[in-house]
C-alpha cells in the first residue's frame, strides 16, 4: 500500500549463454514439430518466452502472465474460450518451480521442467501438474550410494546448498546411506553470501575429518568460493558432485587440475539432436524479435546497437548484424555433450505428443466425462495435463520418455570422471552409465574389479548398471599415463604414443637431410654438376681464341656455363631443414638461373640464325641487330622478368617453412610450403615459355649448313630440357613429404646435364680430342663438302 508509482521494470544484469541455448532449442524443437507431417499435422504450435533473471519474483510475474494472458482490456460478457497457454515449459530452478507448480496446480496447468531436481517436487498432492524431464534428486542419491557402493566408501562427508535443492538432496542422502550401511562423517551448509568465514569454518572441518571421501549437493555459484580455499589450503579429497556442478566448465580448468583431477560426478543424460547446430548459427537479430536475441549478439560479439550504449561500455563497438557467430564462443554451437538443452526437447515434444493424442481421440470412447473427447475449440489445460501422465514416445536419439505417476521421468544417469589434459585443462568423460529404470543387481566381482594396464582404457560392459568395463586398447596417437586409466587422449599435434601406449613421444620430423643416402647422393651430383660446368668452363676459357669456341658465340656460352653452375649449386638448397631463408631463396635461385641460362641459349639461337640469313645477299643487314650489346641487353630483360615474378611472389604469398601431418599420423613432414600456388606456376611457366621458344626456333633452323650444326645440338637440349619438366609436374604433386624436394632436385640436376652434355660435349670432344679440326679451314671445309 505504500506505492505511489508503478514499480520499474526489472533488469537482467548478466547474460546466461546456458539458458539462451535451452531456450533456442525450445524454438528448434516448435519448428520442427511443425514441420512434422506425423505429429500434429493440421495444427501449428506457437509459444511465448520469458527471462527469469534467475530471480523468483521475476519467474513467478511470468508464469502467471503465460497462463492468465497480457491484455489490458477484457471482456466481461463470458470467461469462455481457450486459455492463452495449455503448457509451460520450465522453470530450471526447484524452488522457482515449487512456488509456481503451486499455484499452476490449482488451475491444473501442465508444467513441465528441464532442471528442477528437487525430490520434494514429486508430491503429487501439493504438485498435481508438475512433470519434468530430468530425473529427481531421490535417483540421484540413490546413484551416488552404487558409486560409494562399488568402491566401499562408508565413511563419507557432506556439503550442501542452503536452498530446496540442497537440503532435500541432503535429507534424501542421510537416509539412503546409513540404509546401506555408510555413515556421515560431516554435514555442512555452504554460505548464501559466499562468506570467507564461513567457508574456512568448513574448511576446518574436512582438514581435521578422517574422511577422505566428499560428497557435494550445490550448483557452482554457491560451491566456487569453497574450492578457492581448497586451492589454498592444498587439501586433497575425493570428491563426488552432484549433477548441478559436474559438468560446469567453471571447474575445468588449470587452477583446480592438481586438487580435482579423479573427481566422480553424476550428469544427466546426455543426447544429440540432429539439425540443432545449424540453427542455432542461424540466429540473427534482424530475423527474430525477441529482445533476448539482440542481447544475445551483444554478449557474443562484445558490442552495442545503439551508438550510445556503445560509447558507454570500455569496447565501444557497434553491432552491425553481419558478424560471422561461427567464429564466436564456441560454446554456444558446442552440440556434442547436450545435457539440459536435451530435457528441454524432450519436454517439447512430451508436450506436443500429449497434444496429439488429446485431438486423435475417438468421439465416444475419450476418457471425460461421458466418454467425451476434448473439444478443438475450447482446449483446456486439465484435459492436456490428463493426456501428458500417459505419455509414451521415443526421441529420435533413441531415448524413451514417459512418466511415473510422480510425474518423474525415467532415471538414467552418466557417471563422469574428471581428467587432466596435456595442455594443463581438465575434461568430463562418462565412464559409466546407472539405469534406475532397470532392476539393478550386484554385478560380478570378478568385472567390476578388473585391473587395465598403461596402454589400455577402461570401457564400460553392457549390461551391467555401472562402473564395470572392459579393457581396450588405446588406438594410435592416444595413450593412457595410467594404470586403469577410463580413457584414453590423443596426444597434442607434434607428438605420438609410444609403443607401449603409456606416453606421448615427439613425432619423428622427417625431412631430406645431408646425413642419408638419398640427400648425400643428390650432393655429390650437385657438386659433380658444378665440378664439370667449371671444367668445361676453364677449357673454353684456355682456348677461346680457337675457331671452334669463337665460333659459337664465347660470349653467351661462358654465360650459360655460369648460369649452369648455378642451377647445380641451387639444387642444394632443397636439402636439409627448411629455414625461412632457403625456403624463400630456392625457388627464386632455381627459377632465375634457369631463366638466364635458357634466355642466354634462346639469344644464341637467334644469332646463329641472323648468321646465317646475313650470308645471303637479302640478309646483309641482319647482324646489326644482333651486335654483343643487344645481346646482353636481350638476355637482362628477359632475366629481369623472372626476377619480377620472384619479388612480386615473395612480397605477396612468400614459401615458409611448414610442419605437416597430414602426409603420415605419426611422422611430422618439414617441407617449405609454396605460400602462392600462382606464383610458382608463373615462375614455371615463364621458363617453360621461353624453353618452348627456344626448342621452335632451333628446330626450324635445324637443316642450315653444317659449320652451323649449334641449331641441332640446342634443339636436341631443349628436347631433353621440356621433356624433364614436362614430366617433372606429374611426379612432383604425387610425391609425399621429402621425396617431392628430391623429385625437383633430380629435374634440376637431369635438365642441367642435358643442357651441358648436348651443347658443349660435342665442343669439348673437337678440343681435347681432335685439335686438328680445331681451325678455321677444317670447319670451312665441313660447309663445302
Amino acid at each position: 500500500m505504500s506505492f505511489r508509482t508503478k514499480p520499474e521494470q526489472l533488469w537482467c544484469h548478466k547474460f546466461d549463454l546456458e539458458g539462451f541455448k535451452a531456450a533456442m532449442t525450445m524454438v528448434f524443437a516448435v519448428q520442427e514439430i511443425n514441420r512434422n507431417p506425423n505429429l500434429l499435422p493440421y495444427i501449428k504450435l506457437g509459444y511465448q518466452m520469458y527471462d527469469n533473471c534467475v530471480r523468483l519474483d521475476v519467474a513467478f510475474r511470468a508464469a502467471t502472465a503465460l497462463v492468465s494472458g497480457t491484455e489490458k482490456s477484457f471482456s466481461m460478457q463470458n470467461c469462455t474460450g481457450s486459455p492463452p497457454v495449455l503448457g509451460i515449459v520450465g522453470d530450471p530452478g526447484s524452488t522457482h518451480s515449487i512456488t509456481i507448480s503451486s499455484v499452476l496446480g490449482l488451475f491444473r496447468v501442465p508444467m513441465v521442467s528441464f532442471f528442477a531436481t528437487c525430490s520434494c517436487l514429486s508430491d503429487r498432492r501439493h504438485y498435481p501438474s508438475f512433470f519434468r524431464t530430468i530425473p529427481s534428486d531421490a535417483f540421484q542419491v540413490r546413484a551416488m550410494i552404487q558409486i560409494l557402493k562399488h568402491f566401499r566408501w562408508t565413511w563419507v562427508g557432506l556439503i550442501y546448498s542452503d536452498d530446496d535443492y540442497g537440503r532435500h538432496a541432503a535429507q534424501s542422502f542421510h537416509e539412503d546411506v546409513t540404509a546401506f550401511g555408510g555413515c556421515v562423517a560431516f554435514s555442512e551448509v555452504l554460505p548464501k553470501d559466499n562468506n570467507i568465514v564461513d567457508i574456512r569454518k568448513i574448511m576446518q572441518v574436512i582438514k581435521t575429518s578422517t574422511s577422505r571421501v566428499i560428497v557435494v549437493f550445490s550448483t557452482g555459484s554457491y560451491l566456487l568460493p569453497l574450492m578457492d580455499e581448497v586451492v589454498r589450503q592444498n587439501v586433497t579429497r575425493q570428491w563426488i558432485a552432484s549433477e548441478a556442478w559436474s559438468t560446469s566448465t567453471a571447474f575445468l580448468i588449470p587452477r583446480l587440475l592438481p586438487l580435482f583431477r579423479g573427481t566422480l560426478g553424476i550428469a544427466i543424460r546426455r543426447g544429440e539432436i540432429k539439425g540443432l547446430k545449424e540453427f542455432l548459427l542461424s540466429v540473427h537479430p534482424d530475423s527474430n524479435t525477441y529482445s533476448m536475441v539482440r542481447r544475445f549478439w551483444q554478449e557474443m560479439f562484445s558490442c552495442r546497437f545503439e551508438l550510445e550504449e556503445a560509447l558507454a561500455v570500455s569496447e565501444g563497438r557497434v553491432c552491425t548484424g553481419e558478424e560471422d557467430l561461427s567464429k564466436a564462443d564456441l560454446a554456444y554451437s558446442d552440440v556434442s555433450d547436450l545435457r539440459p538443452s536435451y530435457n528441454v526437447y524432450k519436454a517439447v515434444y512430451a508436450l506436443a505428443h500429449s497434444l496429439h493424442n488429446l485431438m486423435s481421440c475417438v468421439p465416444g470412447q475419450g476418457p471425460f466425462k461421458g466418454n467425451s473427447c476434448a473439444s478443438l475449440h475450447d482446449m483446456q489445460p486439465w484435459q492436456l495435463l490428463h493426456y501428458l501422465q500417459s505419455v509414451n514416445f521415443t526421441t529420435s536419439f533413441g531415448d524413451q520418455v514417459s512418466f511415473d505417476e510422480n510425474g518423474d521421468a525415467l532415471a538414467i544417469y552418466d557417471i563422469l570422471n574428471w581428467y587432466g589434459m596435456p595442455d594443463g585443462t581438465m575434461k568430463a568423460r562418462t565412464v559409466g552409465v546407472v539405469d534406475e529404470s532397470q532392476p539393478t543387481g550386484k554385478p560380478p566381482r570378478s568385472v567390476c574389479s578388473e585391473s587395465c594396464h598403461p596402454g589400455t582404457r577402461k570401457a564400460r560392459r553392457k549390461g551391467l548398471p555401472v562402473c564395470c568395463f572392459d579393457c581396450l586398447p588405446c588406438a594410435d596417437g592416444e595413450i593412457s599415463n595410467a594404470t586403469d586409466s577410463l580413457e584414453c587422449f590423443r596426444c597434442p599435434k607434434e607428438f605420438w604414443s609410444s609403443l607401449e601406449k603409456d606416453q606421448c613421444v615427439s613425432k619423428e620430423v622427417e625431412f631430406l637431410s645431408y646425413e642419408e643416402a638419398l640427400g648425400i647422393s643428390l650432393t655429390t651430383v650437385s657438386l659433380l654438376g658444378v665440378c664439370i660446368a667449371a671444367v668445361v668452363l676453364a677449357i673454353f676459357v684456355h682456348h677461346r681464341h680457337t675457331p671452334v669456341v669463337r665460333a659459337n658465340n664465347s660470349e653467351l656460352s661462358f654465360l650459360i656455363l655460369l648460369s649452369l653452375k648455378l642451377c647445380f649449386l641451387c639444387a642444394l638448397l632443397f636439402i636439409g631443414q627448411p629455414r625461412l631463408w632457403t625456403c624463400q631463396l630456392r625457388h627464386a635461385a632455381f627459377g632465375i638461373s634457369f631463366v638466364l641460362c635458357v634466355s642466354s641459349i634462346l639469344v644464341k639461337t637467334m644469332v646463329v640464325i641472323a648468321v646465317f640469313k646475313a650470308s645471303r645477299p637479302e640478309g646483309k643487314g641482319a647482324m646489326k641487330w644482333f651486335g654483343a650489346a643487344q645481346q646482353r641487353c636481350t638476355v637482362l630483360i628477359l632475366t629481369s622478368v623472372q626476377v619480377a615474378i620472384c619479388a612480386i611472389w615473395l612480397s605477396i604469398a612468400s614459401p615458409t617453412p611448414h610442419k605437416n601431418t597430414h602426409y603420415q599420423s605419426s611422422k611430422i613432414v618439414f617441407e617449405c610450403a609454396v605460400g602462392s600456388v600462382a606464383g610458382f606456376a608463373t615462375l614455371l611457366g615463364y621458363i617453360g615459355l621461353l624453353a618452348a621458344i627456344s626448342f621452335l626456333l632451333a628446330f626450324l633452323a635445324r637443316n642450315l649448313p653444317d659449320h652451323f650444326n649449334e641449331a641441332k645440338f640446342i634443339t636436341f637440349s631443349m628436347l631433353i630440357f621440356c621433356a624433364v619438366w614436362i614430366a617433372f609436374v606429374p611426379a612432383y604433386v604425387s610425391s609425399p613429404g621429402k621425396y617431392a624436394d628430391a623429385v625437383e632436385i633430380f629435374a634440376i640436376l637431369a635438365s642441367s646435364f642435358g643442357l651441358l652434355m648436348a651443347i658443349f660435349a660435342p665442343k669439348c670432344y673437337i678440343i681435347l680430342l681432335h685439335p686438328e679440326r680445331n681451325t678455321k679451314k677444317a670447319l670451312m671445309g665441313r660447309a663445302s663438302k
